[in-house]
């Protein structure tokens, strides 16, 4: 079975709470020099934007100021050329892109109920 709408967006809270959890307390230093780290936050990172391809343009639109183009982009860049992903630039998503992510997920979690299944 499909996971819900608003399953695809808890996945992408998760995800976040996660990589704020694994970076606490680290340096762009530190992280760079932990590979199991660096892959598991890339791995978070992955999943928001494979979950971010499954919420509706209609519900993406309410939040204009998300680029949720780039967003589902990421992954790919992840998956495919992950021998060429600036480590620098994953760096600056950690630290200016997930607080305004994070809020418009909050926004469109608070419009879109959960679903219950038997």
């Amino acid at each position: 079975m499909s996971r819900s709408v608003r399953e695809r967006i808890d996945d992408i809270g998760d995800a976040i709470a996660q990589i704020r959890s694994l970076l606490s307390g680290r340096s762009f230093d530190q992280l760079s020099q932990d590979r199991v780290a660096t892959a598991a936050f890339e791995r978070f990172l992955e999943i928001v934007s494979e979950a971010s391809r499954h919420i509706p343009e209609a519900m993406k639109a309410t939040e204009p100021e998300i680029p949720w183009r780039r967003i589902a982009d990421i992954g790919n860049w992840l998956r495919h050329v992950y021998d060429r992903v600036d480590p620098e630039l994953l760096w600056h998503i950690h630290e200016k892109d997930l607080d305004p992510l994070e809020e418009a997920i909050k926004r469109l979690a608070r419009k879109t109920p959960r679903v219950e299944t038997d």
